[in-house]
């Protein structure tokens, strides 16, 4: 795998630090984006900036979850949020009352929609903002 996908799958899974290690390492020209990953040596990277870089954001990550949260024993309500904390606050706020329990879910996990399967990842690209309700399910 070349360093250019590795850095493309970072920025697309949200792997904000080895993104931001690489992000430095090709600033400071200790590797290539045509490199073969394997290439990438953590200990070339300057620790301290690295980490200011990950404090300050520099690549600009907004980490997005989804979440279960419980509303009855029947149903559930999904919601994209940045934290399990943002999710419930977001849950309570828009069905004025506290669910049940909440849990994290794999983004990459899918779901039947329509006559389709899309993943909780894709299914995020159509949302502009977030917090965001994606749905609710229905125990049968």
């Amino acid at each position: 795998m070349l360093v250019k996908d590795l850095y493309q799958e970072c920025l697309l899974y949200e792997e904000s630090s080895l993104a931001h290690y690489i992000y430095h390492l090709l600033a400071e020209r200790k590797v290539s984006l045509e490199d073969d990953s394997s290439r990438i040596d953590l200990n070339h990277a300057d620790q301290h900036k690295v980490a200011e870089m990950i404090q300050t954001n520099v690549l600009g990550f907004h980490k997005v979850g989804i979440y279960s949260l419980k509303m009855n024993q029947m149903a559930f309500a999904f919601i994209y949020a940045s934290s399990q904390e943002e999710a419930i606050q977001y849950y309570t706020k828009s069905f004025h009352k506290t669910p049940l329990n909440c849990h994290e879910y794999p983004l990459d996990l899918e779901l039947t929609r329509g006559n389709g399967v899309i993943s909780f990842r894709e299914m995020k690209k159509e949302f502009k903002s977030f917090p965001a309700i994606a749905g609710c399910f229905m125990r049968g």
